[in-house]
Order: C-alpha cells, then structure tokens, then sequence
C-alpha cells in the first residue's frame, strides 16, 4: 500500500461512516415523526423558531405560555378542549423532540461536511451529491413548518397532502445517502438482461409510490377505519360508488378514506408480485449471488411488511405495530435502493477510486 493510497482509505472510510451515522438519525427521525403523527402532537408546537426553539419551556410560565398558544388553535377547541398541563406536555414533548431531532441530523451532517471539504477529501462528483442532498435536508425543514401550518388555522389535523410530502422528501434523502454509500463501496457487476435492470427500477418506483399512499393512510386515519382483511367494506374490490363518490374524481385519490386505504392495499400486493417476479427472472438469468440474494431479501422483507400491514390494521393502529410496519418499511426502501443502484451501475475500479480524493488533493 502506498503513502498516497493510505491516508486516501482512511478518509474513504471516515465519509463512509458519517454517511451511515447521517442515514441511520433520519431513520429514527422518521420513526419519531410516525409517534408524533400517533399520539397526535405534531401541533403541540405553534411556532418555527429554527434557534430559539432549541430549547424548551424551562420554567412554569414558559409552560403556560406555549399551552396557551396550542390552546389558540382548533385542535384543542374541538378535540382537547379541557385537556391538563401535564398532557400538554406529553404531546410536547413528541414534538420538540421530532424537532430537535432534525436539528441534530442538520448539525451532524453540516459540520463534517465542511470538514472534508475543507481537508479537499471528496471527487467532484460526490461533491456535487452530497451538496444536493444538503440542499434537501434544508428544504425538509421549510417543508416541516409548511405541513403543520396546515393545521394551525381552519384544520384539527396537518394536511395529508403536505404530510405526504414531509414522509417522502425525508425518504428521498435516506435514500440518495444509502445510493451514495452504495456507490461508494460496491464493486464492478456484469452485464444484466435490461428487463431485470427495468424491474429493479420499478420497484423502487413502485416502493415510494406505496410509501407515499402509506402517508396519506396516516395523515387521514384511515387505518382506522375498514379493519378487515382481505375483504374491504365487505368486499375484496368495494362498489365504485363508494370508491368514486367524491367531485372530481382524482379527489378521491388523495381524500376518500376507503379509497385512500383500498390503494395502498392494492400496491402492497403489486409490489409484492413485482419482488417474486424479480426474483426469480434473478435466479433464471442467473445474475449472481449478489443480485439473487438482493432480491429474495427484498421480496422476504416486502412479505414482513405485508404481515405487519395487515396486524396493524385489524388491531386499529397500535402504536407498537404501527412504528414496526414504518421501520420494515424503511428497511424495505433501503434494500430497494441497494438492489437498483446494483443493478444499474456502470463502474470501474478506477472510478470508485476516485470518489474520494487523497488528503489535499482539490475536489
């Protein structure tokens, strides 16, 4: 080993485990948010203060002051009127956490990051990544404050539109740091048949689709409602006056509960299907260990996650089995990434060298 390669491996190694250490804060960051969404205090807090707001009510008439702000808005006069200071807080405390969670993950990805650029340590192209990804994480923050807007007015609940889009831009993120850590580490693959590289690209398309539905399932209580299985409504496909009762009809999409609910279940079962049809056209082209046993661990991990699904629903969203259905399903879009990025990569070993540059060397 070189002097040059040395110090090269080293900070090689270094940007890989803050990229893990930054991945794994936004998974616990989005489990955070589903108990917030669960124990409904996402809108406990009443004002963005991004420095301010890093501490918490410190004396009684700090306490006071905040309960009276929450008590301004609808949610409290219509579903917590009455409710106790000491409850207040119980639900405040979800959300300050929530908050000063994605604080931390800002610091914990900032500071080292001007570090190794400083020190010159990234290539150009990972440069250009991991900008990118910043430049989301701080768009996930204004985001953040424009979903509980929604529901500090005329709602009782943030919008399940801009929930939504808080869950996905969050996954998003997760899911350019897990495809970055991929490239960096992963090795030169053969040539694949296109339809497998089509069908691996597909599901993670597909993968997002259902984890966006999976929000709005959230964002409108609909796991509550329609707790049976395999039947739905009392029946496996409902009436279509029930699904399409609502004007326009993309609305119902997006706001009808049973419809809302009756989609996220169909994509479960065409994810599933696309998952068992990769994995064996995977085994059939015999693409090789790592693709093979990439995708059967997918197709393992989406069967989890159905079962997991289906608990939830008919015990009407416990908390346990709720935050267990979100974390497979982080667990679900992790390997998805991992699988796509395999089999898509067009890489030489002097390409992944040069994703990190040797100590001083310009990026």
């Amino acid at each position: 080993m070189t002097a040059s390669s040395t110090p090269q491996a080293a900070h090689a190694t270094a940007v890989r485990w803050w990229l893990i250490v930054v991945a794994a804060l936004i998974a616990i960051m989005v489990l955070v948010g589903g108990a917030t969404r669960l124990t409904e205090s996402g809108l406990s807090i009443v004002e963005w203060k991004p420095v301010t707001g890093t501490l918490p009510p410190l004396n009684e008439a700090q306490w006071a002051q905040a309960f009276e702000g929450y008590k301004a808005i609808p949610q409290y006069r219509e579903l917590n009127a009455g409710m106790s200071l000491a409850e207040f807080k119980t639900i405040f405390w979800w959300e300050w956490s929530h908050r000063l969670l994605g604080r931390v993950i800002g610091v914990v990805y900032l500071l080292p990051f001007l570090y190794f650029l400083w020190r010159g340590v990234f290539s150009a192209e990972l440069k250009k990544r991991l900008w990118l990804i910043f430049g989301l994480g701080a768009l996930q923050g204004a985001v953040g404050w424009w979903m509980v807007a929604s529901g500090l007015s005329q709602r009782t609940e943030v919008s399940q539109y801009r929930l939504a889009t808080h869950l996905v831009l969050a996954l998003i993120i997760f899911a350019s740091i897990v495809w970055t850590l991929r490239r960096m580490t992963s090795r030169p693959q053969p040539a694949f048949p296109m339809r497998l590289k089509v069908s691996g690209v597909a599901l993670l398309a597909v993968t997002f689709v259902q984890l966006y539905l999976g929000a709005l399932v959230a964002g409108l209580r609909a796991g509550r409602v329609y707790n049976t299985w395999p039947e739905i409504d009392g029946a496996f496909i409902p009436s279509a006056a029930r699904l399409w009762f609502e004007e326009p009809w993309w609305r119902n999409l997006f706001d009808n509960t049973l419809t809302v609910q009756f989609e996220h279940r169909m994509t479960a079962y065409a994810l599933l299907a696309l998952a068992l049809w990769h994995a064996v056209d995977a085994v059939r082209s015999r693409a090789g260990a790592a693709i093979i046993g990439g995708a059967w661990s997918l197709v393992a991990a989406i069967m989890l996650q159905a079962v997991l699904g289906i608990l939830t629903l008919l015990h009407q969203v416990p908390i346990d089995l709720a935050l267990g259905h979100q974390a497979v399903a982080i667990v679900v879009l992790t390997l998805a990434v991992l699988q796509t990025e395999r089999l898509v990569a067009r890489r030489t070993e002097s390409d992944q060298r040069k994703l990190v540059l040797p100590l001083g060397q310009p990026g």
